[in-house]
C-alpha cells in the first residue's frame, strides 16, 4: 500500500469496533492520518504544523473522549497520544483499545517516568517520548508507525479474501482441505471420507481452484493463515511377533547355543 497525499473518502466508523470492518476496505491512495491526543493546545497546534508539512494529516484531539467517539477513517494512520490527559490515562487508553485493532501508537509525556515507558512499551507502542523531542525524530516515528498500520491493513483484506473463498467451498471440499494439507496421501484421505481416489482427487482440484493456490505449499500456507486445525491420522503398526517372559520357567538352549521354548511357563509369544 502506497502513502500518497489524495482525497479519503467518507467511509468511516467508529473507533468503539472491536475488529477491522473489511466490508470497506481501505483505498490504496488515500492521505495517511495521524491522530494527536493532548490536552495542551500549543502542543496540538505544533504537531498539527509538523504533521502537515510531512504530507499527512493531523486530526487534533483534546481528550480520550473525543478520540473514542470520533468515526475511524480508512486510511493509514497512527495515534501520538499524551500520558497526561485530562479525563482517562494514555496508558488506560492504550489498554481499552487492545480491545480490538488500533492504530500503532507514539506516547509523549512530559515526565520521564520508566514504569510507564515499560508498561507502554510491552503493550505494543512504538515509542515513549520526553518533552521536548527532536521534530525529525518524531517525524520518522510517524513514518515507520504508518508503515506498520499498511502492512496489518493488507494482511486484514488478504485474510478476508481468503475466507471468502474458503466460505465458497462445498462442505465436503472442506473435509478434503485439512486433509490435503496435513500431507495425506490421496488414498489415505479417501479412505478417511470413505470415498474413492478419483473423487477425492477431483475435491482437491476444486479446492486448489476455489482458493486460487498454485501449489500446495501456497494452500497450506492459506489455512495457516485461516487457522484451520491439521489432520493427525495414524496407520495403525502392524503387530509383531515377539517374546514376553512370563514368570517362572527357565530358557533352555539346544545344542547349537539357540534358544528354544520352555514346556511350562516362561518365555511365550505375543503380539504388542
Amino acid at each position: 500500500m502506497r502513502l500518497e497525499s489524495t482525497d479519503m473518502g467518507n467511509a468511516t466508523t467508529n473507533f468503539g469496533k472491536s475488529a477491522w470492518p473489511h466490508e470497506h476496505a481501505p483505498e490504496s491512495h488515500v492521505t495517511p492520518v495521524v491522530y494527536i491526543v493532548d490536552d495542551d493546545v500549543s502542543v496540538r497546534e505544533s504537531l498539527e504544523l509538523l504533521i502537515h508539512s510531512a504530507g499527512w494529516l493531523p486530526i487534533s484531539l483534546a481528550c480520550a473522549r473525543e478520540f473514542l467517539s470520533r468515526p475511524q477513517v480508512f486510511a493509514p494512520s497512527c495515534l501520538i497520544l499524551d500520558v497526561g490527559l485530562p479525563d482517562v490515562n494514555g496508558l488506560d487508553l492504550q489498554q481499552q483499545l487492545a480491545e480490538g485493532y488500533h492504530p500503532p501508537i507514539i506516547f509523549l509525556t512530559g515526565n520521564g517516568d520508566i514504569r510507564d515507558s515499560v508498561r507502554a512499551i510491552q503493550a505494543g507502542a512504538l515509542d515513549f517520548l520526553t518533552k521536548p523531542f527532536r521534530a525529525d525524530q518524531l517525524r520518522d516515528l510517524v513514518r515507520a508507525a504508518l508503515a506498520q498500520d499498511c502492512e496489518h491493513r493488507d494482511r486484514q483484506i488478504e485474510t478476508e479474501n481468503l475466507r471468502q473463498r474458503y466460505a465458497s467451498l462445498t462442505p465436503r471440499e472442506s473435509e478434503v482441505l485439512p486433509l490435503v494439507v496435513s500431507g495425506l496421501l490421496n488414498k489415505q484421505a479417501a479412505a478417511h471420507l470413505g470415498i474413492s481416489q478419483i473423487t477425492l482427487q477431483i475435491h482437491r482440484t476444486n479446492v486448489m481452484r476455489k482458493m486460487e493456490a498454485q501449489s500446495l505449499a501456497e494452500l497450506v500456507r492459506m489455512a495457516d493463515a485461516l487457522k484451520i486445525p491439521l489432520m493427525n491420522l495414524r496407520r495403525a503398526p502392524r503387530p509383531t511377533a515377539g517374546l514376553r517372559y512370563s514368570g517362572a520357567g527357565n530358557r533352555s538352549r539346544v545344542g547349537d547355543g539357540r534358544s528354544k521354548m520352555p514346556e511350562r511357563s516362561g518365555w511365550a509369544l505375543f503380539t504388542p
